[in-house]
């Protein structure tokens, strides 16, 4: 997740990714998403399992900035917002 302008990033792991965007959306949970407006959607990825997803979490948390870009740039060149793309119910 990022804010309107791009300069933050947040990563974190869900196990249902349109309810975790709506949360990220409506800004009613407090913390680090809430302070800095994280409301845009512009990387994820799937695993397989709950523990590949925290292994890969944890990797990409110790990750310079500079990497995270190269990484989100190679896959969303626009770094437009995906979640517009999601089925939001």
């Amino acid at each position: 997740m990022s804010n309107i302008s791009r300069s933050v990033l947040y990563i974190g792991v869900t196990n249902n990714l349109e309810r975790r965007v709506q949360e990220h959306h409506s800004l009613l949970i407090p913390g680090f998403t809430h302070r800095y407006l994280c409301t845009e959607l512009i990387y994820f990825e799937d695993t397989n399992s709950i523990i590949e997803a925290i292994n890969r979490e944890k990797q990409l948390k110790r990750w310079s900035r500079v990497k995270k870009d190269v990484l989100i740039l190679s896959l969303n060149p626009g770094l437009k917002n995906l979640s517009t793309s999601l089925e939001m119910t």
